[in-house]
């Protein structure tokens, strides 16, 4: 069943509220009985303008830092870091909430509600509530249309008794004024950062009765059938947000609900409908609310539709909060309810971002990838300057955050995560991905240029050591290790993790390099010999993959990143069939970090199960689900870090799909990772590198026929089952059909 549902309200839990967004508007609806509280969002809703946080204390002291970690005195290379390369300020702009709309239902006060349930239609893209007052049964229909950009909100009832209700927006002292005209009201605010403001608006239409604004609030009287809608704008986009909150009220007033319903049907469809999986279940367990099927689920009690229903949520969440023109998914992806929330809602690139979109281009959701690449070139031009006044670079850097203005100077004063240099390296992996599955020319020569200001900083910033390329200062996020002196450091030159990802980049502009026809051959014939002079994966003392230079024991053996492991997800340095030894001592450090507590957190739990299914282990993959829906779930499906973090729910979707079909290191690989719980099944429009797309049904167990469609060029590959091997040379258009038995 591809829907959430409930028995019971929210209250005031907004970690039992239900997401809606297109992207740009996002809502968390609380369902709640006499009224109807809705907390609000807008992408651009940041507190707070652009800076100039570059310490230019940090290129004076480069030299000194390199010398002070190869020299081993690395408590004072840290010390150093601290004063000279931090931000000034040291924070990044946070995002902020919008604030909430109120909707008072005058008709029930001091009645009793009875048969009340609240729900969300993944397959439409519609919350609902239903609930009876006095044998009046009211409904509510709510959802975000992205064409038009307004939360729509239709509520009526069964009987077509006229009702009355208040409507409100409300954002505490945060907002400056409100004025309205005939039926809508605009909130407006100053926000932080010089001419930085914003706009919201709501209005509604109704059959019967009368709607009319008063104050701060719409009052709608005796009304049949009322539909509401708001939307809101910064000058982040808008130059005018008041004009174009004003126009696009409009605009949403000349359409009906049933055009207004079915404008957003269409264009979510078009996303939602390209992928779907189906694993046999029990289907009276349909008739469970998702909060109680929830805490039954375990290893003893099954649940294979409530994995199916987690699975559409992701990818619900993420067509919701990343569209063509939105800014990316940020920590909660678009649903804030603070001023200033963990970690300040930013973008964490040392794996938090990277990670939301891991299942957009396999789960037919490129589309949503798009905003990414925007972002990307935002942050390029910061990063011109970071690198030159920090490090004396040509090219382009970030450190492990940014936030709407695409800052890209240090964040925090933490040693283990803040003098990390490579989060652009990381994100120009998402690049290539997104060709590889789209073969997207075009695409590649857009953002090529980006890739090759990333290349260029390497270029500068790698120094030699005994003929060895060196990445210096290096962290591996977010760990800290113990020196033989029993002192703790996290900096240090070449962590494992850094040369992994470089390894790719510069593999992976070279590849594109020959796409473009990018004809300066001396720069990727240097970027070619730097590929070449990078260390390769080693193997410590307890036969794990090595996190560090010098096989140091860790101070937190649990700890929630294992970032030494990225080349065996989500990069394929590491593979089943082709590094054999490695992937033992893959299998050893996932062993070593859960025997201490690993996992602990839901998005590291994800990445733990992505890291397994490239394993072809589908047990560990299936027992490491059952954990995260367990302990790192809540009850309207959010993952929980804690507090809510989206990553873990993006991460596991495709770790789901990396259990099914892997098309990675240049070969098709079909039920690689296939739990015995999964027994009988279909995944149809899985997507893979190359261009195609993957049908698959299985039943007690075993692949029992597949289909494959090429569907961006012609697609040539090597598909493995078992023992059984395909060779196709399809041309773009053609579907293949295959029987296995």
């Amino acid at each position: 069943m591809s829907k959430l549902f409930y028995k019971q309200d929210a209250g005031w839990d907004w970690n039992k509220a239900l997401p809606v967004g297109n992207g740009k508007l996002g809502a968390m609806i609380y369902g709640t009985t006499d009224s109807e509280r809705i907390q609000l969002n807008e992408d651009s809703l940041w507190h707070g303008g652009p800076m100039n946080r570059i310490n230019q204390d940090a290129f004076p002291n480069l030299e000194k830092v390199r010398n002070l970690i190869f020299e081993g005195k690395i408590p004072e290379a840290e010390e150093l870091l601290v004063h000279a390369f931090s931000g000034t300020p040291e924070n990044e702009r946070p995002y902020s909430t919008l604030g909430e709309l109120n909707i008072r239902y005058n008709n029930v006060y001091g009645q009793t509600c009875r048969d009340y349930e609240r729900s969300l239609d993944l397959e439409r893209g519609v919350h609902s509530v239903r609930k009876t007052y006095s044998n009046v049964t009211y409904r509510e229909e709510i959802f975000a249309n992205a064409p038009s950009n307004v939360l729509v909100i239709k509520i009526d009832t069964e009987e077509d008794i006229p009702f009355d209700i208040a409507v409100n927006y409300s954002r505490g002292p945060f907002y400056d004024t409100s004025f309205h005209d005939e039926n809508t009201v605009y909130f407006m605010g100053q926000l932080v950062g010089d001419n930085y403001s914003y706009t919201a608006g709501v209005s509604a239409f109704s059959l019967g009765g009368s709607v009319e604004a008063s104050g701060g609030f719409l009052l709608c009287k005796q009304v049949s059938k009322l539909c509401i809608v708001f939307t809101a704008a910064t000058t982040f986009r808008e130059s005018s947000p008041l004009d174009y909150v004003r126009q696009t009220l409009n605009a949403a007033l000349h359409k009906n609900y049933a055009e207004l319903y079915e404008e957003h049907l269409a264009d979510y469809l078009k996303l939602f409908a390209t992928t779907k999986l189906n694993l046999e279940y029990d289907k009276d367990l349909d008739l469970l609310p998702t909060d109680q099927r929830l805490a039954r689920f375990d290893a003893e009690h099954p649940d294979n539709g409530l994995i199916s229903t987690y699975f559409d949520f992701g990818r619900y969440l993420l067509i919701s909060c990343s569209r063509p023109g939105s800014l990316p998914a940020n920590l909660q992806g678009i649903w804030n309810p603070h001023m200033d929330p963990p970690w300040g809602g930013k973008y964490t690139v040392n794996i938090n971002t990277e990670m939301n979109y891991w299942p957009a281009e396999m789960l037919g959701l490129s589309e949503c990838h798009l905003p990414l690449f925007d972002h990307m070139k935002r942050m390029a031009e910061n990063g011109r300057n970071t690198a030159r006044e920090m490090y004396g670079c040509r090219g382009t850097v970030c450190h492990h955050n940014t936030d709407l203005w695409g800052d890209t100077a240090p964040q925090d004063i933490w040693i283990p995560a803040t003098y990390w240099v490579m989060s652009f390296p990381w994100l120009c992996t998402h690049v290539w991905e997104h060709y590889q599955f789209t073969k997207n020319r075009e695409f590649l020569e857009d953002m090529y240029p980006v890739m090759k200001d990333v290349v260029l900083f390497f270029h500068d910033f790698l120094v030699e050591k005994d003929g060895v390329a060196c990445i210096v200062p290096s962290v591996s996020p977010e760990n800290t290790y113990i020196l033989p002196s029993g002192v703790s450091g996290s900096v240090c030159y070449n962590s494992t993790m850094d040369v992994e990802i470089l390894r790719d980049l510069f593999t992976q502009f070279i590849a594109a390099s020959e796409i473009v026809g990018d004809d300066d051959t001396e720069f990727v014939e240097h970027t070619k010999e730097l590929l070449s002079k990078l260390p390769p994966i080693r193997v410590g003392k307890y036969g794990q993959v090595m996190e560090w230079v010098e096989d140091y024991e860790e101070k937190e053996p649990g700890h929630r990143h294992i970032s030494h492991l990225y080349a065996l997800h989500p990069s394929s340095q590491i593979t089943v069939d082709q590094t054999p030894e490695l992937c033992d001592a893959a299998r050893m450090t996932l062993a070593r970090r859960l025997s201490n507590g690993g996992g602990h957190t839901g998005w590291s739990r994800a990445w733990i199960m992505n890291m397994f299914a490239r394993l072809w282990d589908g047990e560990k993959t299936y027992e490491n689900l059952v954990a995260l829906l367990k302990r790192s779930t809540l009850d309207n499906l959010f993952d929980n870090h804690p507090p809510f973090q989206i990553d873990g729910n993006f991460g596991s979707i495709a770790a789901i799909g990396e259990m099914l079909l892997q098309s990675n290191a240049g070969r098709v690989v079909l039920l690689p990772a296939l739990p015995k719980e999964w027994e009988t099944g279909s995944i149809c429009g899985i997507k893979v590198r190359g261009g195609a797309s993957f049908n698959l049904y299985w039943k007690n167990g075993v692949l029992s026929r597949f289909s494959v469609s090429a569907e961006a060029c012609d697609y040539h590959t090597v598909v493995y089952y078992g023992e059984k091997t395909f060779k196709l040379d399809m041309a773009k258009g053609e579907v293949a059909k295959f029987e296995i038995y």
